[in-house]
């Protein structure tokens, strides 16, 4: 429903104006509209609605209660309040002082102007009133409506017109050989259709088919995977056994390099000195007075000695003659082969007995006897071979002094029978080293 807004003016007088629909300015009506009669609004509702005469007159004569309108289904039925209520409504207010006459005059041209406002609504799909700006919009788009309804028209009528115009003539027997030809054409289609429907269940069936086949090889691949999986497995434990086993080969061949290049008799026999004394694995052989060596020390190195010239002459396959070398420990001893009986025992325990005993010399002297046959069996084969001391019956050599050492301990002294077992020890080194030289690689 339309609403009219008062404003108050200069010097009091109230001027009622109305909003546009659309842009919610306020609006200047037109003075005609204070001009309004009753021809000019039965004219204006006329074509829209049926109104009683008794009621127009009702209106202008200011006894309205409830103007009811009958409207047609697009026409929305609106109720004008009694003019008394509009003096109390919270649409709007009049302000100012004037005359009951004058009051009365305005409250009836608002009602009237709502009241034709709200016609024109309800008649159209726009709310009134409206301004000058938004109008022109509106004449706008309707222009542009009417020019493109009358360009639909115009095609509709030129349709029409060839429509009317065209005259067919319909030859009968032309259809009837076209129907035929339809038909024709249908039982070639469905004949066709029945082909296609074969050759569609066939292929149904080896669709069918080849799924199968296809599910088995889904089977077969998955079974042919985990057989490569196991056998990849089984491949990589391999061929890491196989790079364990590389590098226990590698080791092992460093080892045998290391041990081949070892020189077994060196690393079992070290032959060195001790300040007067001549050691052989760390043992002393002989004694001084002022170092009385141990005898049990002693036997240890009169056994390594034993064991060191037979292991020399195994490995040379030299025998020797009038003597066997027995390695026995700190108890070796040599026994000779004239008189297997008789043991030459190279151990001693010390005491006055011992001094007087002289199979303790004897096999000292056969020793050296053993060790001047190793010597001979080495020049044979190397005439260059010659060994730093001279031995022969019983006594070593010095070369550089010419003084001669005895190897026995009865009538001699100590200190000469420890220099002749230090002579007799370096002797041994030297055929000790040319063996390492001559058997290395055997």
């Amino acid at each position: 429903m339309t609403t009219p807004r008062p404003d108050v003016g200069k010097a009091g007088v109230t001027c009622v104006s109305f909003v546009c629909q659309k842009c919610r300015q306020p609006l200047k009506l037109d003075s005609s509209f204070n001009a309004l009669d009753q021809p000019l609004v039965t004219e204006l509702t006329a074509p829209l609605t049926t109104i009683q005469t008794t009621d127009v007159e009702e209106l202008f004569q200011g006894n309205l209660k409830a103007a009811k309108l009958e409207e047609d289904e697009n026409i929305v039925r609106n109720e004008i309040p009694d003019s008394k209520d509009l003096h109390t409504s919270q649409d709007f207010t009049l302000l100012g002082e004037t005359g009951p006459g004058s009051m009365e005059n305005l409250s009836h041209r608002l009602i009237v102007t709502a009241y034709l406002f709200d016609i024109m609504s309800g008649q159209s799909e726009v709310d009134h009133p409206l301004c000058e700006e938004c109008t022109d919009a509106l004449l706008d788009q309707l222009d542009h409506q009417l020019k493109t309804t009358e360009d639909e028209c115009k095609d509709y009528r030129d349709f029409l017109e060839k429509l009317g115009t065209k005259e067919e003539v319909v030859d009968e027997s032309v259809l009837d050989t076209e129907l035929e030809q339809l038909r024709a054409e249908e039982l070639t289609l469905q004949e066709q259709l029945a082909e296609v429907e074969k050759e569609r269940a066939e292929l149904a069936e080896m669709l069918e088919r080849e799924k199968k086949i296809s599910q088995e090889l889904d089977l077969e691949d998955e079974s042919y995977r985990k057989e490569y999986n196991e056998y990849k497995r089984q491949a990589l434990e391999l061929e890491d056994e196989q790079r364990s086993v590389d590098n226990q080969l590698r080791y092992a061949q460093s080892q045998l390099d290391k041990l081949k290049k070892t020189n077994v008799f060196n690393a079992t026999f070290h032959i060195w000195h001790s300040g007067h004394f001549g050691t052989i694995n760390n043992f002393r052989l002989g004694r001084l007075p002022s170092v009385p060596v141990d005898w049990n020390e002693i036997n240890a190195a009169w056994g390594q000695t034993v064991l060191l010239l037979h292991s020399l002459a195994k490995k040379m396959n030299l025998t020797f003659q009038r003597y066997r070398l027995v390695p026995y420990g700190n108890h070796s001893y040599l026994e000779s082969l004239t008189d297997k009986s008789k043991e030459l025992p190279l151990y001693g325990s010390g005491g006055f007995r011992f001094f007087w005993d002289a199979k303790f010399d004897q096999a000292m002297v056969a020793f050296l006897d053993c060790l001047q046959q190793f010597k001979e069996e080495v020049e044979k084969g190397d005439t260059g071979f010659c060994l730093p001391y001279r031995m022969e019956k019983g006594k070593i050599e010095d070369s550089s002094t010419g003084n001669s050492y005895s190897i026995k301990i009865q009538f001699n002294s100590e200190e000469q029978w420890t220099k002749a077992l230090k002579f007799m020890l370096t002797n041994l080194k030297w055929g000790l080293a040319w063996v390492s030289s001559q058997f290395a690689n055997k």
